[in-house]
């Protein structure tokens, strides 16, 4: 069968499934809706973690409705710095959502957040575990009125464990789950990481666990619920520092920029500035030393291996210091570049705007809005062919912009036609 007639019948199968309408060309290449497009996520969460998670899912297509406290709303808009009086920080992570203002401690606002989740595909909460099920909202609450629901929490250490309920922030959970631990200096002070990666890996993960749950969903004929917990993220994301421990029971410390098991890996001082440098394996360890007219450091028994490498790694650093410091940051990287061996310069925020990978790959997507002409935003690091990535992203929504649309659309009385979603859930 040939490329042009599987090609062929495979757009004929997407548009047997309704979707050939939504099918857009652009000089000739087919795109069609983003993956999540017919999905609909209720969103109760706030802050970073899980309004982290409901950005990844909004930008691979699905409708995020935001739940909101009226006039307060989302804690972060609070989080400064601002732009035209909006949180710069909240619209990072909030553009393209939609917003509609409940208070969910009363019977009329509360019957509203029941019925929206009788019609959503997914809910995404990170309270405090228990929260939910006080306000009659819990995952047990909504299975009854939606029972192909995807309930998800992000919580500080999950819901089950004799620490279920306490309080959590990512740098409660940094330090708890060791990452704390193997960053920084050696001998230094405790140090976070530079992001708010227990946040992160959080949200990340959770999106993970609701996709999953909506694959499974046609095979369950029903939802579930995903429990995610920071803590455990953290536990995930230790990469090799449990199993150094648990074979050679050394405790893992912190060691700079330096990698605990391959050897050149780390960051190197240039005559002008700094530079990472990772010879990852035996063959750019040789083109390494070829580059830096250093052939005899290959054949020194020392470091004639990685493994040797990183035992001998403080006698190496020394010599490569040295040899390295005499070049300019440019002209060590141009060098480097020629003997293709992987290295960068460190860029600072600024400097990774200007960046032509980073650019070439829409990683910088502006935002719509009063005052951010020149404000950007992350873009969606998941890359995928079938659909068109936005050059620009629609700015976050005010608290309860959204509430006319949003309840004309799931709530009001039709003429007994199904709505857009959730045919068959009823409250």
């Amino acid at each position: 069968m040939s490329k042009d007639i599987e090609i062929s019948q495979d757009i004929e199968i997407r548009q047997d499934k309704k979707l050939s309408q939504d099918i857009e060309t652009t000089q000739g290449v087919i795109f069609l809706p983003k993956p999540l497009e017919d999905i609909m996520v209720l969103d109760f969460t706030r802050v970073l973690a899980g309004p982290y998670c409901t950005m990844i899912l909004n930008d691979l297509g699905a409708e995020v409705i935001k739940v909101e406290r009226p006039g307060s709303g989302d804690d972060a808009r609070n989080f400064g710095p601002y732009i035209n009086g909006k949180s710069a920080y909240f619209t990072s992570l909030n553009c393209g959502k939609k917003s509609v203002a409940l208070d969910l401690k009363t019977s009329e606002d509360h019957s509203k957040a029941l019925r929206l989740a009788a019609r959503a595909d997914v809910v995404v909460e990170n309270f405090k575990p228990g929260t939910m099920k006080k306000l009659g909202l819990g995952y047990e609450d909504l299975k009854k009125v939606n029972r192909e629901l995807i309930y998800a929490a992000i919580s500080g250490f999950g819901h089950t464990g004799p620490d279920a309920r306490k309080p959590a922030y990512d740098m409660i959970v940094q330090a708890r789950g060791g990452i704390m631990s193997i960053t920084g200096e050696p001998g230094g002070r405790p140090v976070r990481v530079g992001a708010s990666i227990g946040d992160i890996a959080a949200g990340t993960f959770c999106a993970v666990g609701i996709l999953a749950g909506l694959y499974q969903r046609p095979k369950l004929g029903e939802g579930s619920k995903v429990d995610v917990s920071m803590l455990d993220g953290q536990v995930a994301i230790l990469e090799n520092a449990l199993a150094r421990y648990l074979s050679t029971g050394i405790v893992p410390g912190p060691l700079g920029s330096r990698h605990p098991s391959i050897t050149p890996f780390q960051a190197f001082k240039t005559r002008d500035d700094w530079v990472v440098i990772a010879a990852g394996n035996d063959k750019l360890w040789e083109r390494f030393c070829q580059a830096l007219k250093r052939e005899d450091l290959c054949q020194d028994p020392r470091f004639i291996s990685n493994q040797k490498r990183t035992e001998n790694h403080k006698e190496l650093e020394k010599i490569l210091m040295a040899e390295i410091g005499e070049y300019k940051k440019e002209n060590l990287l141009k060098l480097l570049e020629k003997f293709n061996v992987p290295a960068t310069p460190i860029n600072s925020v600024d400097q990774l705007l200007e960046d032509p990978q980073i650019q070439a790959r829409n990683m910088l997507v502006r935002v719509q809005g009063e005052g951010f002409e020149d404000f950007v935003v992350a873009g969606n690091p998941i890359k995928i062919d079938s659909f068109q990535e936005e050059q620009e992203k629609q700015g976050a929504p005010e608290i309860g912009e959204h509430n006319q649309e949003v309840f004309a659309e799931y709530l009001e009385a039709d003429d007994g036609q199904d709505r857009k979603r959730g045919q068959d859930k009823k409250v």
